[in-house]
């Protein structure tokens, strides 16, 4: 049987997520999930939900969450575009801006669901290649994002942790196109942002930021983010959006939670004391770790052994993420290595622990 999909649905390859083992006895370091639970208030908020008028539609346009939002962001609410989690702004955006065979472009490696979003809408894509530093060369970005209809730039990056200044970013904006400024991991960096880069003239108003409950304040399970965005920019992506998009729980569970900013504050304190123990203690293992701004650690081994350490460790019931991207290297080769989430410390003991004789036996 012949299945009538679209040719470049048929010629791509799907986005793969993170592991999600079943099952109890796993230390699950690889899809950046925050260990510590969300605000009791946030539990508070659910169950009320829950009881509630679930039989009608919800508020379409998250009136109070956008309230809450733009409060936290110092701008207006028309400001703020909820979505059912921060991956379907990105899909707003690719939808919103990008004709079939426009270009859009992003720093490699990174966080690369951006290219399968622009390979469902027939785009083409461009690589901003980083160096060993995870920088790039200013001339060779222009050239790239220039012609682009939209650029992302996932800051702090995923999955090297580092993050980029607002004069770093301003050299990715496209000239006539759209800068998005991902910030998923953005309060976990060592200043975070409150929406300063919107207010920042040189980006031309032709600024998105896209943020996401997933992370910092423990609603990976809650899929709910937001835009941030000039209003005639937000107003615009709300045309494409899908009615009703953000369901009444989520919705509830997600204003709680910006609501309860001690709560935040204090587990993304425990998550950077965890990290700086991970940086500092992954080189006696023969690791070298770069420094991040996020709730988890991109590192290499010395041996460049990474995809048997991760299977070696999966084997004890520990998951990490191994990563490879193709053509990343100086000379087009291939680059791979871990990302290790941020843990509880009892879960990093584990890791440590499980080190002592994986590191040995596969390197």
């Amino acid at each position: 049987m012949i299945i009538p999909f679209r040719s470049n649905i048929q010629q791509m390859g799907g986005y793969v997520s993170g592991e999600q083992p079943q099952g109890d006895g796993w230390v699950k370091l690889n899809t950046n999930e925050n260990p510590y639970p969300p605000s009791p208030k946030v539990v508070a908020a659910i169950k009320d939900a829950a009881t509630g008028r679930l039989n009608v539609y919800p508020d379409a346009s998250a009136t109070e969450f956008r309230n809450v939002a733009a409060k936290l962001f110092a701008v207006d609410p028309d400001w703020i575009l909820p979505a059912n989690g921060s991956d379907e702004n990105l899909t707003i955006i690719i939808r919103s801006f990008c004709e079939p065979n426009d270009a859009i472009a992003y720093p490699y490696p990174s966080y690369v669901l951006y290219e399968s979003l622009a390979r469902i809408q027939n785009c083409s894509v461009s690589h901003i290649k980083l160096n060993h530093d995870f920088q790039w060369d200013a001339a060779a970005s222009n050239a790239v994002c220039g012609p682009a209809r939209v650029v992302f730039a996932p800051n702090p990056n995923s999955p090297t942790g580092n993050r980029w200044t607002a004069d770093q970013l301003h050299q990715l904006l496209p000239d006539k196109g759209i800068l998005v400024v991902d910030e998923a991991y953005g309060d976990f960096a060592d200043d975070p942002h409150r929406g300063e880069l919107l207010k920042d003239d040189r980006f031309d108003r032709r600024l998105i930021v896209t943020r996401t409950l997933s992370k910092s304040y423990s609603l990976a399970g809650i899929r709910f983010g937001f835009s941030i965005a000039d209003p005639e920019i937000t107003a615009g992506m709300h045309k494409v959006r899908d009615s009703y998009n953000c369901d009444a729980v989520a919705t509830a569970a997600a204003t709680a939670a910006l609501l309860d900013q001690d709560w935040m504050r204090q587990n993304r304190e425990k998550i950077i004391s965890t990290r700086s123990r991970i940086a500092s203690e992954l080189p006696q293992f023969g690791f070298k770790v770069s420094p991040s701004e996020a709730n988890f650690v991109w590192t290499v081994h010395e041996s460049g052994r990474h995809r048997e350490i991760y299977e070696q460790l999966k084997q004890k019931r520990i998951l990490v993420r191994f990563m490879q991207y193709p053509g990343a290297g100086p000379h087009d080769e291939t680059v791979d290595g871990l990302r290790i989430t941020v843990g509880t410390d009892e879960e990093v003991a584990k890791l440590f622990d499980a080190l002592k004789t994986v590191v040995a036996t596969a390197c």
